[in-house]
């Protein structure tokens, strides 16, 4: 038996948040990313934490700053052009997004320090240097496609279970859902909300995002005896994301008329948007030690980037039904303003050079995406959100090595290679970065440029059900251009 009740039920918005918003998922895609940095660094895998002497050290080690003797600033662009490929239900869909933007941008102040006259000019306090950039530290750029013939579920399986949890409330989707015969309640003695599909359904989704996170940095690194090297830096971060996707679904819906419940034909757009703005800061201390002359040991700790974010969640649902009529209801919007911190940070690396033919580096830094934490207010509680991040979260060392070879007084190759460790317990994979790129040097003029080809893969879920989730298999590629023009005087 069929019976469908009509109620009103008032929800609570911020249970509401709780359900839809997902800031967990956020706060950890703003815990990653890498520095921006030279297109030099950049082709050596970003393993720069022993190299010293190039101004990515601004925004990485800024221990390596000491190794200048003379002031410096340059200016890195990049073109970036992302290819996603999504598998649903064994069917396969590509879409791509290309961008441009300013990857690094610095400048540095050499700065010897006087010594009295006759004194050992090797040994002491050499110079203190101090210099400012901005960097690129994540971006956003993709669009997402994927489709495919679900025999198994609906999303009206969805919108049931928040009705069952949270009520059919105004201006919620359950509500929606409701009120345009996707759901209804179902059993005379215990009544639950159920989906009214009949049989499979065709489902399509679009996502398009936008926006990156950046920082602009302030450090000065100390040269002692040619030997030991300390800096510190300051961060400031900037984030922008903004998301817009909808998920489509055709089907059949039995439906509740006034003679009975008729199967009819129906198409349903659920719409999510999201704009997210925020700022943070961190700090960074590092330093570089030389046991012997050609080789270089460094470290760098990095704290946690505090972040206070204004995040805007919008969603609207619209259904036809043959025969029975057309809904729209929403957008419905939900603000908040939060806190949060991402993990700390802890790299190591080594240099070894091999005198004026060039050098091999590597690096090993490690991350607990776990410890990342947001902090509940009197709009929000955060508790739920801080339990799914030490649950579904882990630790991940991230690994980077590269070389250069100098073969003439003006050219340089270079070449790398990078492993960003897995942070998802599940459902996700290490993301691998190979890279190759050539220097040109003119005097106090130089030129730089790289090639970057990234790939990793992600498991997503449309919608939540228990078990029976439907899966969509992403598998991303990135290919990057850096260029870099920078001066010496």
């Amino acid at each position: 038996m069929k019976i469908k009740y009509l109620l009103s039920v008032i929800a609570i918005v911020a249970v509401t948040k709780n359900s839809f918003a997902q800031y967990s998922q956020d706060v950890i895609r703003f815990s990653g990313g890498q520095i921006g940095s030279t297109a030099r660094i950049k082709a050596i895998g970003n393993a720069g934490t022993a190299i010293g002497g190039d101004l990515s050290s601004i925004s990485g080690n800024p221990a390596g700053l000491g190794f200048f003797t003379r002031s410096e600033l340059s200016i890195t662009p990049e073109y970036n052009a992302t290819k996603v490929k999504a598998t649903y239900f064994g069917q396969t869909a590509t879409d791509t997004k290309n961008s441009g933007n300013i990857n690094h941008a610095a400048f540095l102040v050499y700065n010897q320090l006087t010594k009295p006259r006759g004194a050992d000019k090797t040994k002491g306090w050499l110079s203190v240097n101090y210099g400012a950039a901005y960097n690129r530290t994540n971006d956003f750029y993709e669009n997402i496609h994927y489709n495919g013939l679900n025999t198994g579920n609906s999303i009206n399986n969805y919108y049931a279970n928040q009705a069952n949890s949270f009520g059919v409330g105004d201006n919620t989707l359950a509500g929606f859902a409701y009120g345009q015969n996707l759901i209804d309640l179902y059993g005379a003695a215990n009544p639950t909300y159920q989906s009214n599909t009949v049989g499979s359904v065709n489902q399509e989704s679009f996502t398009s995002r936008t926006g990156g996170q950046s920082a602009v940095d302030f450090s000065l690194g100390a040269n002692y005896s040619n030997k030991l090297y300390i800096g510190l830096g300051l961060s400031f971060s900037n984030l922008r994301y903004n998301s817009s996707s909808t998920f489509y679904e055709d089907g059949t819906a039995s439906i509740l008329e006034t003679a009975g419940a008729v199967n009819r034909a129906y198409s349903s757009a659920y719409s999510q948007d999201q704009v997210t703005r925020g700022t943070g800061f961190a700090a960074r201390l590092g330093l570089i030690y030389k046991p012997v002359e050609s080789v270089r040991l460094g470290a760098t700790f990095t704290s946690p980037t505090f972040y206070n974010v204004d995040d805007t969640y919008s969603e609207g649902l619209a259904t036809n039904i043959t025969n029975n009529g057309s809904y729209t209801d929403g957008p419905q919007s939900y603000t908040l303003n939060y806190n949060f911190r991402t993990p700390l940070k802890l790299a190591g690396g080594a240099a070894v050079f091999i005198k004026q033919f060039g050098f091999i580096s590597g690096d090993v830094e490690y991350v607990d995406y776990s410890s990342a934490h947001i902090s509940s207010n009197e709009d929000f509680n955060a508790n739920g959100d801080n339990t799914d991040i030490k649950n579904i979260y882990k630790s991940a060392v991230n690994a980077r090595v590269g070389a250069e070879a100098r073969l003439s007084s003006m050219f340089l190759l270079r070449g790398g290679y990078g492993v960003q460790g897995d942070f998802r317990k599940n459902n996700g994979s290490d993301i691998k970065t190979a890279s190759g790129g050539i220097g040109l040097r003119f005097g106090s003029y130089y030129v730089d440029a790289t090639y970057t080809h990234v790939t990793g893969n992600q498991t997503i879920l449309p919608y939540e059900i228990g078990s029976g989730s439907p899966s969509v298999l992403l598998n991303r590629t990135t290919d990057n251009g850096y260029l870099t023009l920078g001066y010496r005087f």
